[in-house]
């Protein structure tokens, strides 16, 4: 009997955070005795066990033999933003059940794209449920050390500038790595209407009316939300001054909120005066994309503590958290 034809030239393609389109040639001597395809997939690290792989060793997926492209989906729980290698055999079932199946395939490596707008509006949806009551607010604020501050000055003509936003919150987020932007808090302590007095990011905190980063000229996006295994939520919101080139990055790849009626953060117009509320029951991380020049606020050092294990620098997001996972992925 022929061996069947070994699968080759693999072709990756349609690839989203959850699934990803696979084709591949193959000789047409014995194509006509295929009757399955075994696919193995492997998260990049395990790249090398399909060297210990032999003929009789069940693979991952045994799929019957269809057109190809074959569209691989819920096969897996797969991550989006993760690298995996691929391989294919082609297999005969027999009379008894058994597999006749031909040499593996090379090995491909691809990797998941980022959540896409669906899967992101699902986030948001998951963090509306939870954002409770809006407060009032009157200014955004930016904890630093002060050498950051002296930095800016001597360095940058007193512009804090964008930098790209680290790997905090979901591993699938479009804008981690990817987005440029300076970090902005805006949350309010429930007693006083201000903002709290402690915080995890340095002594020196910049004070800027609300109205100067967030207004009718502005967009606002939804980022993400997440939790580093803790009772309280992280909703991440990007601010955008319209026509930008942060606004132009998040258009295309965020959902877009109402600036005047959405649950996280509004802006409106009451009596000829710019009106602000943010919600209570999470803690909002603010993205503003354009450069902030300190002369539009204050610089002055706070009274609270710094409170490092507050600080979401790179967090993990829990993936076992049930309030702020989507069934796609972590």
């Amino acid at each position: 009997m022929e061996e069947l034809p070994v699968p080759h030239n693999i072709k990756i393609s349609n690839i989203t955070c959850d699934s990803f389109k696979i084709s591949w040639d193959m000789d047409s001597k014995s194509k006509d005795r295929i009757t399955h395809y075994f696919i193995d997939l492997n998260k990049k690290e395990n790249k090398n066990s399909n060297k210990f792989k032999h003929k009789d060793v069940p693979t991952k997926l045994v799929a019957k033999a269809v057109p190809l492209p074959m569209t691989v989906r819920g096969h897996w729980f797969l991550s989006p933003r993760t690298e995996y290698t691929v391989a294919v055999q082609t297999a005969s079932k027999q009379v008894d059940g058994d597999y006749v199946v031909s040499e593996w395939s090379e090995i491909i490596e691809f990797c998941t794209a980022d959540y896409s707008k669906v899967h992101l509006t699902q986030l948001l949806e998951k963090a509306e449920v939870i954002a409770g009551r809006m407060l009032k607010l009157s200014v955004f604020y930016r904890n630093q050390h002060k050498e950051y501050f002296d930095y800016i000055r001597e360095h940058h003509g007193n512009a804090m500038q964008p930098s790209v936003k680290d790997n905090s919150g979901s591993h699938g987020s479009p804008i981690s790595g990817k987005l440029e932007g300076i970090f902005f808090s805006c949350n309010t302590e429930f007693n006083t209407g201000k903002p709290p007095q402690d915080s995890p990011y340095g002594r020196y905190r910049f004070e800027v009316a609300a109205e100067k980063l967030f207004n009718p000229n502005t967009n606002l996006y939804f980022g993400d939300f997440y939790c580093m295994y803790t009772a309280y939520h992280y909703v991440i919101l990007v601010i955008a001054p319209v026509g930008s080139p942060g606004d132009e990055f998040c258009k295309q790849r965020l959902p877009q909120l109402n600036i005047k009626d959405n649950k996280f953060l509004t802006c409106d117009e009451e009596d000829g005066v710019m009106v602000y509320h943010h919600a209570q029951d999470v803690i909002l991380e603010v993205i503003y994309t354009d450069p902030v020049d300190l002369s539009l606020g204050t610089v002055a050092e706070i009274t609270g503590h710094q409170l490092m294990s507050l600080s979401t620098a790179n967090a993990k997001k829990d993936p076992s958290c049930k309030t702020c996972n989507i069934s796609v992925g972590r």
